[in-house]
């Protein structure tokens, strides 16, 4: 993984495509339990779920990706920014390998678990 401080061929578009997917996924599950959610919660449901500090970076963390992504010698690559657009750019990739965009929310669901910092048991 590489972040855009350490080049110009990053990974921003995955994260970009990753973040999408991770609010799609979010989206569609908390609709699918609850048809008549408000815009409002599920909004707050979509921010919890990706929350730079509380969430996204928690499980790129855990998933040790912090030691695998390619950053400046100036950067480090522990802080949440960095860490939360690997963590995307991750179901990004997925989504473009396998060509299905449910493939990466499935598997993001398997790291990140049903709630916020509760990762599922895999």
């Amino acid at each position: 993984m590489t972040h855009s401080s350490f080049s110009e061929e990053n990974n921003k578009a995955l994260s970009i495509l990753g973040s999408n997917v991770i609010d799609t996924s979010v989206s569609m599950y908390y609709l699918g339990k609850d048809a008549e959610i408000s815009s409002k919660d599920l909004n707050r449901r979509i921010a919890d779920n990706s929350k730079v500090d509380t969430s996204c970076a928690v499980d790129g963390m855990r998933l040790g990706l912090h030691k695998v992504v390619r950053v400046s010698p100036k950067t480090n690559s522990t802080t949440p920014l960095v860490v939360c657009s690997a963590f995307r750019a991750l179901f990004g990739a997925i989504a473009i390998d396998t060509k299905k965009a449910d493939d990466a929310g499935i598997v993001f669901w398997k790291v990140h678990g049903r709630e916020v910092g509760k990762p599922m048991v895999m």
